[in-house]
């Protein structure tokens, strides 16, 4: 696999070693930027061609306009000689050349943001040694603009954790239990003094136990009062962890599937101390007395070669367990006189016991198709609710339409509640008319039953609009059975909002739609997997993430 590395790194422009001319007041300021340091794998010796490491340098145009004229870049290869051999990548955004000296590109203009100046390919050179060092540096020119260098410390050789595959089971029970066996070596050719250990886990699955020398925090949306969905654990396993050893994590770690649990998700990854991802704020200590330990194991002799890649660190694993969520839309009944705006809450709830999500991908989880009674008309809709005709084709105009359809985010807490508060004016007094609520998945004619709700028959439920005369109300009908479960619910306009509350409270979903949950699952924004329909079941992929590494 082709290793990659990230020019923006996260220490930021300012850490790259950059360098720049006075520039004149009006002139606009470029930043170029590239990784702090990349290593390579050391030259495997005779007639073996080394693996490659992939560089990009980028621009960053963070001005208010893109840039017109023509900028030439360079790269000074000369203290590479010996070191490194340089190849430009196949596929180019600029017109670059290359020397034994230079690679020199030439870019016509610059737009706003983000946008490479150059792929390089690297490898060690034949008789260069471990532990060899140079710096490559990118320049840059135009009339009119001064730019910032980036410098890219390039290193022969460095450590390099792998971690082994747990063996675990796909297939779980609500309540299951197993073991997560941590096995890693340190296949580089320095060695590594510290190693934290990265445990990230989905909403559906527990991490039993806890260490004193590990940070436990629920990930957090900025600005939102609900977790992710991921609970993440980092532990710090202190020591020195020699090339060519292999290490083992002495104590138990149990992963419990939630009574909740569906399709989850669990990531574990080993760093180098000090290059692992950032912590969340609220990440707490625990004090029972209990340290995670390891311990130094035999060798393997399958063990797998130095390559001094990032991806070989990190390890993902997906969980299906056997469960189910169940939808249930509630009835409505409003009444009102002709002429007057009344105020119609549409929607569902989960009864659970599961919770759902499309974590990558972020479609949403369920649609409510919400049918208007004859005579009434729609004058205040929420965002992330879509006007159709009576059909379920697209229309432009939203107010006034005969149908609605209203989409959740992409995760479902269990036990939560998605509420889409409408404006409806009764324009005339229609005896008889009713419309309905479905909730489902998504089709072009509407909704359909979820492969994984148990119970279709309280998809639907009616919504009855009745004058205002004194008499008595006709009531909804629904095939619902369940009772809602209390919960809190937040006023809302057509883009609703919600103050900050806690888990458990009301919260406002991107979509407009108010959700009021009873568990720790709310409006969720993960990255990092996706739910896929498999077998009439779901399945929860995840994207690999690269690891760092010293």
């Amino acid at each position: 696999m082709r290793k990659r590395i990230s020019l923006l790194a996260a220490c930021g422009v300012a850490a790259l070693g950059l360098a720049a001319t006075p520039a004149h007041a009006a002139d606009p300021v470029f930043a170029l930027a590239g990784p702090a340091e990349v290593g390579l794998r050391p030259h495997p010796g005779q007639n073996i061609a080394p693996q490659k490491t992939s560089v990009e340098f980028r621009l960053v145009n963070d001005t208010a306009s893109a840039f017109d004229r023509q900028s030439t870049f360079t790269i000074d290869l000369t203290g590479l000689k010996g070191i490194a051999d340089v190849t430009l990548a196949e596929q180019q955004g600029s017109d670059c050349t290359l020397t034994e000296a230079a690679v020199t590109c030439k870019r016509a203009g610059l737009w706003k943001g983000e946008t490479t100046v150059v792929d390089l390919d690297l490898r060690a050179a034949k008789d260069s040694k471990a532990g060899a060092t140079a710096d490559l540096t990118v320049t840059g020119k135009a009339e009119g603009a001064t730019f910032q260098a980036a410098t890219t410390k390039v290193r022969v050789g460095g450590p390099d954790l792998v971690l082994e595959r747990a063996d675990l089971k796909a297939e779980q029970k609500p309540g299951d239990k197993q073991n997560l066996s941590i096995v890693f070596a340190n296949e580089g050719t320095e060695s590594v003094r510290g190693v934290v250990l990265e445990m990230r886990t989905t909403h559906g699955i527990d991490l039993v136990e806890q260490y004193d020398n590990c940070s436990y925090s629920q990930d957090r949306s900025e600005g939102q009062p609900w977790n992710t969905g991921w609970s993440t654990v980092q532990c710090l396993l202190e020591g020195e962890y020699k090339p060519g050893a292999v290490y083992g994590v002495d104590g138990p770690l149990t992963l419990k599937a939630a009574p909740h649990a569906f399709a989850d998700g669990l990531t574990y990854a080993v760093y180098a101390a000090g290059t692992q991802p950032k912590a969340d704020k609220t990440s707490k200590k625990p004090a029972g007395g209990k340290t995670l330990a390891v311990r130094e194991r035999a060798a393997k002799a399958s063990a797998q070669s130095a390559d001094l890649d990032p991806w070989n660190n990190l390890q993902e694993f997906d969980f299906r367990t056997k469960n189910s969520a169940d939808l249930v839309a509630w009835p409505v009944a409003v009444a009102g006189a002709a002429g007057e705006t009344v105020r119609a809450e549409f929607g569902f709830r989960n009864n659970g016991p599961a919770w759902v999500a499309h974590l990558r991908s972020g479609e949403s989880v369920a649609r409510t198709d919400i049918v208007i009674p004859a005579g009434v008309k729609a004058t205040k809709v929420p965002a992330g609710c879509q006007a159709a005709n009576a059909d379920g084709t697209g229309r432009e105009q939203t107010l006034g339409a005969p149908r609605y359809f209203c989409s959740t985010g992409h995760v479902l807490g269990e036990r939560e509640k998605f509420s889409y508060p409408f404006e409806l004016k009764i324009e005339q007094v229609v005896t008889n008319a009713a419309g309905s609520v479905s909730v489902g998945q998504r089709t072009p004619e509407g909704t359909k039953g979820q492969p994984w709700d148990p119970n279709h028959a309280n998809d639907k439920a009616s919504v009855v609009i009745s004058a205002k005369d004194g008499g008595a109300t006709p009531s909804p009908t629904a095939t619902a059975t369940a009772s809602p479960t209390a919960t809190a619910t937040t006023s809302a306009t057509a883009s609703a909002s919600a103050s900050a509350t806690p888990a458990g409270a009301a919260g406002t979903k991107a979509n407009g739609g108010l959700a009021a949950t009873g568990s720790s699952a709310g409006a969720l924004a993960l990255g990092g997997a996706v739910l896929v329909a498999a077998g009439g079941g779901l399945v929860l992929a995840f994207r690999r993430k690269a690891g760092a590494h010293a």
